[in-house]
C-alpha cells in the first residue's frame, strides 16, 4: 500500500484534518522547506536511530540537528548511532528512503519528538515520497502518535 494512502486512511479513521502538498522532487529537509515555502522550524525531519540494537524514530525540526549524547541520556542507552538507510530500509517498505513520515507507530517503531516541536501549531512532513508532503496540526499528530517527548536537538 502507498504510504500516503496508508496515512490518509489513518487520518480519516481518527478524524484528523490534513492537507496534502505536492512539490518538486527534493531530497533534503532544507530543500523541502524551500519548495513548500515553510519555515524550517515547522518542517519535520525523521532520523532513524539505533540504540542498543533497537531502532527508534527521532522527529525534530528541519532547522535543527540531532544530539546523540542527549538521546543516549534520555534513553539510558549504551550505544546510540544514526542508522544507515540500508539498515532501516525494511522497516518502512512502501516509503522511499529518506521520505518516511513521522508515524513510527504505524510501523511498530517507537517515536520520540524533540521538545522544540511541541509548541508548533502545524507541522509539515514527507508523506513517503520525495514529492508529496502532509501538513497537519501538531496536536493531531501528538494525539495519533503519542510520541515520547525529550530535548535532543541543537540549532544548526
Amino acid at each position: 500500500m502507498d504510504t500516503l494512502i496508508k496515512l490518509q486512511q489513518y487520518f480519516e479513521r481518527n478524524n484528523a484534518p490534513y492537507e496534502v502538498l505536492l512539490h518538486e522532487e527534493v531530497y533534503t529537509a532544507q530543500e523541502l522547506a524551500q519548495a513548500l515555502h515553510t519555515p524550517g522550524d515547522a518542517l519535520v525531519k525523521v532520523v532513524i536511530v539505533k540504540a542498543d540494537g533497537t531502532y527508534r524514530m527521532a522527529v525534530l525540526p528541519a532547522s535543527r540537528r540531532i544530539d546523540l549524547e542527549a538521546l543516549k541520556k534520555n534513553w539510558n542507552a549504551g550505544a546510540v548511532t544514526i542508522a544507515s538507510e540500508r539498515e532501516f530500509k525494511n522497516l518502512f517498505p512502501e516509503a522511499e528512503i529518506g521520505a518516511m513520515p513521522p508515524f513510527g507507530n504505524l510501523y511498530n517503531t517507537e517515536v520520540w519528538v524533540d521538545t522544540s516541536l511541541t509548541t508548533d501549531e502545524h507541522i509539515t512532513f514527507n508523506a513517503g515520497t520525495h514529492y508529496k508532503a502532509v501538513r497537519m496540526l501538531y496536536r493531531d499528530f501528538d494525539r495519533l502518535v503519542r510520541p515520547r517527548v525529550a530535548c535532543f536537538s541543537v540549532h544548526v
